[in-house]
């Protein structure tokens, strides 16, 4: 009897897919950070523009050699390498030499995310590993702001960006503190509007955090990022931070100059959402939220430094691994056995 000529294939799940490769996610999340990266230009000129621009060459260049010096194809396609370098460059304060851009990039994309497999493998989020070494090992420089929306942005920039490796950058033009800093150790409170446009003193990418929201909001329509961790962070910041400012406006900032100041707009929409290292349950990415948002009130209000959006990520990302494992989801038509281990 002749066969039919159909060939059933018996597969696992998931059997539904969402059309969605990992390449096509990437590129829009690239085009979600355009918005704010030609911003970060704007505003700082050819300083943020040669900033990002290393920081973008050092993390594909390493994801590339790495690749080929392992003997495995080239992954820089996937455009994950260019959205560790956008957001790793943004979280760089503009005028920082550009041999440490360099060299965080390679240590975010070599250590943070190469070592343990590439794509998929991390535990942690890249761009935040690059930018903790260098705040580690180079607190002035990550700590010294140049003045933006100055005339001559786009004509010159601070000698500090070329300085030689291993020698003492000289900050020339060197703004007041940033509206954190202002207000932690000043009690100097910003103008929210100048938070929410970005004209402040900051890394490139505490700029708009309008243009940030918008490519969140266009991540979340295309179904690209789940709304569930911002809206965790910002409602329990905003909560938080707002029984504080209740018992004591004048020692403890407002929701509102909170939410915008900072980096936590870009870290709570571009880098906690990070698929590789949030839970993959619903209430494991809201419970992750919470834990960021009071990391980052808690940092803020009685840590050492005025700023906590980078360690309460990465240590949202620590937690992560526990949170999907304590939080699984039941599987249709079973039931767990009582005084079952594991």
């Amino acid at each position: 009897m002749k066969g039919s000529g159909v060939i059933l294939e018996i597969r696992t799940s998931p059997h539904i897919l969402s059309g969605h490769s990992v390449d096509t996610i990437m590129f829009n999340v690239v085009l979600a950070l355009l918005p704010v990266t030609a911003f970060a230009v704007y505003a700082f000129g050819l300083t943020a523009f040669l900033t990002l621009a290393m920081a973008l060459a050092a993390c594909v260049a390493t994801e590339h050699l790495v690749c080929r010096l392992s003997g495995k194809p080239s992954t820089v396609g996937d455009y994950s390498a260019v959205i560790t370098g956008l957001l790793y460059g943004l979280t760089l304060p503009p005028g920082l030499p550009l041999w440490m851009t360099a060299a965080g990039g390679v240590i975010a994309v070599g250590i943070g995310k190469m070592l343990f497999g590439g794509l998929g493998y991390n535990p942690l989020n890249p761009a935040l590993v690059g930018r903790a070494v260098l705040q580690a090992s180079f607190p002035a420089a990550m700590t010294s702001w140049v003045p933006g929306m100055t005339a001559e942005r786009f004509v010159t920039v601070p000698s500090s960006l070329l300085a030689w490796p291993f020698s003492q950058p000289v900050y020339d033009g060197v703004s007041g503190a940033t509206p954190l800093a202002q207000w932690k150790f000043e009690h100097i409170a910003s103008a929210t509007a100048d938070l929410a446009l970005g004209f402040t003193s900051g890394s490139t990418g505490e700029t708009s955090a309008l243009l940030i929201l918008l490519g969140g909001a266009y991540l979340i329509a295309r179904n690209m990022m789940s709304w569930r961790v911002p809206a965790a962070i910002f409602a329990t910041v905003a909560a938080a931070s707002g029984v504080l400012h209740l018992v004591n406006p004048e020692r403890y900032a407002s929701p509102v100059f909170m939410l915008f100041s900072g980096g936590l707009m870009l870290g709570a929409v571009f880098m906690a959402t990070d698929m590789v290292g949030s839970p993959m349950t619903r209430l494991g990415t809201v419970l992750y939220g919470v834990l960021i948002g009071l990391l980052v009130v808690v940092i803020r209000t009685w840590g050492g430094m005025p700023e906590g959006v980078m360690y309460a990520i990465l240590l949202g990302n620590a937690v992560t691994p526990h949170f999907d494992r304590q939080i699984r989801p039941k599987v249709y038509g079973t039931r767990e056995r009582k005084g079952a281990q594991g």
